[in-house]
């Protein structure tokens, strides 16, 4: 006789959506952060001509009225429509719902979601399933910091000391490692389930980890006020793929975690809303060096400043501190 609980039958959730809605839905969900099982999201064209998306939000047992609710938040268009709410076989749902999911090729970079899907020869080849966190690479700013993180080992930038600030699923600091593999690495989540399954990740991309060089050090922190974050600084390559506000919030903070001459990755954020990023870094001494957009998603790279003023400038070390002229692409 066992005392094991039966899993809790899983439901669904459906809702009309817009692509807009669709897309945004694609990164951190706040709104759940503090539900002891948050559903999955999926997103799907209902119509063959993207006129009409589809919201399918499984829930770990029957979600409630308060739960509906706050997923209609999420989808305003569809304000005034009642909800779909189905519950499902027994059945392995979350493998099912991935099955759709195709492969993503950003820079050297190959991602896949589904460990029965092939190799792509001649690039970098990672598995990152689909599942409970955000950062598989599907989304346009995992691919985006891919691409943009490639393009900066291509033109020569050399790198020894790298921090990842919510890294959902660790795929960014693995590249990173990939990239520059004797650099010292840490990856950080608000979330520990997401620091658990970037440590599974990495033992499945066979990324070891631990402190050192070639190692990641993962950590439960929110933003960049921990000891295991403080106390590696200044980091010469910093990485944030997470949400505009946070991001701008943050700045002052993360900015102090990098020196000078060191760069900074930042996505998560919209078209509309660069602008106001940009300039909540200018304010911490930093400079845009270069942005690129994937659809409505841009991923800037910005590098800080010498100190000027009452401290005394100090010259770019520029092997040290992410530019080493005359070395090609690995």
């Amino acid at each position: 006789m066992t005392n094991d609980a039966a899993p809790a039958q899983s439901w669904k959730v459906t809702l009309p959506c817009t692509r807009a809605e669709a897309e945004a839905l694609d990164g951190d969900i706040a709104a759940f952060a503090l539900m002891e099982h948050p559903p999955v999201l999926m997103t799907s064209e209902a119509e063959d001509d993207g006129s009409v998306w589809r919201l399918d939000a499984y829930f770990e047992g029957r979600p409630g009225p308060a739960a509906i609710k706050l997923l209609k938040t999420l989808v305003p268009s569809a304000a005034g429509v009642k909800p779909q709410v189905e519950a499902l076989p027994d059945e392995d749902w979350v493998t099912i719902s991935q099955q759709g999911l195709e492969p993503v090729t950003a820079g050297r970079f190959h991602v896949r979601n589904i460990a029965g899907d092939p190799e792509l020869p001649g690039h970098v080849n990672l598995l990152i399933e689909a599942g409970r966190a955000f950062g598989t690479g599907q989304h346009e700013t995992t691919a985006g910091c891919l691409a943009m993180l490639d393009r900066m080992r291509r033109v020569g930038m050399r790198f020894r000391n790298v921090a990842d600030i919510g890294t959902g699923t660790g795929l960014l600091a693995f590249a990173a490692l990939t990239l520059w593999p004797r650099a010292h690495a840490i990856a950080s989540d608000i979330d520990p389930v997401a620091v658990d399954i970037s440590a599974d990740n990495a033992r499945a991309n066979g990324v070891p980890l631990g402190d050192g060089p070639g190692r990641l050090a993962l950590v439960t922190a929110a933003g960049a006020d921990h000891v295991a974050l403080t106390g590696r600084a200044p980091y010469d390559l910093l990485i944030a793929n997470i949400l505009a506000g946070p991001l701008i919030e943050l700045a002052p903070s993360l900015c102090a975690l990098v020196e000078e001459g060191g760069s900074v990755v930042l996505a998560g954020l919209l078209n509309e809303q660069a602008d106001a990023v940009i300039a909540a870094y200018r304010r911490q001494g930093m400079r845009l060096a270069e942005r690129s957009d994937r659809g409505d998603w841009p991923t800037l790279h910005l590098r800080k400043r010498p100190a000027i003023g009452w401290k005394r400038p100090r010259r770019i070390d520029r092997a040290a501190r992410g530019e080493a002229p005359g070395f090609g692409s690995i």
